[in-house]
């Protein structure tokens, strides 16, 4: 690849989850993503309590996101070639967890509502 195009990635990634599912997951990505703008300019600050619930259900979100990739390409922890594919594995499990907290971040916004 001799020149960054984000029409190949999607192209890549579409083949490897399948379109249907690619694109569903974008939209639950834009979905959770404008929910959590939406708590964050509603309650004009982070409450630091549901800070914590989210940063504790982080491992978890790693966990699941690494299983989920193994499980939709067919793969084990025994197909690791080499460096990149742990670097790759790696950002997955960054990217579960980052995706997790959000989420019980704003689910508890909007379940609970705005606590102090």
């Amino acid at each position: 690849m001799e020149e960054f195009k984000i029409s190949t990635f999607i192209a890549v990634f579409e083949e490897m989850f399948g379109v249907a599912l690619w694109w569903l997951l974008v939209a639950v990505a834009v979905v959770i993503t404008a929910a959590y703008l939406y708590v964050l300019i509603r309650d004009r600050a982070m409450s630091m309590r549901k800070f914590l619930l989210a940063q504790l259900s982080m491992p978890f979100g790693a966990i699941i996101a690494v299983l989920f990739v193994l499980h939709i390409t067919n793969s084990q922890f025994s197909d690791l070639g080499g460096p990149v594919d742990v670097i790759v594995l790696l950002g997955v499990a960054l990217l579960g967890a980052g995706g997790l907290s959000i989420l019980v971040y704003v689910a508890q916004s909007l379940f609970r509502g705005k606590q102090a």
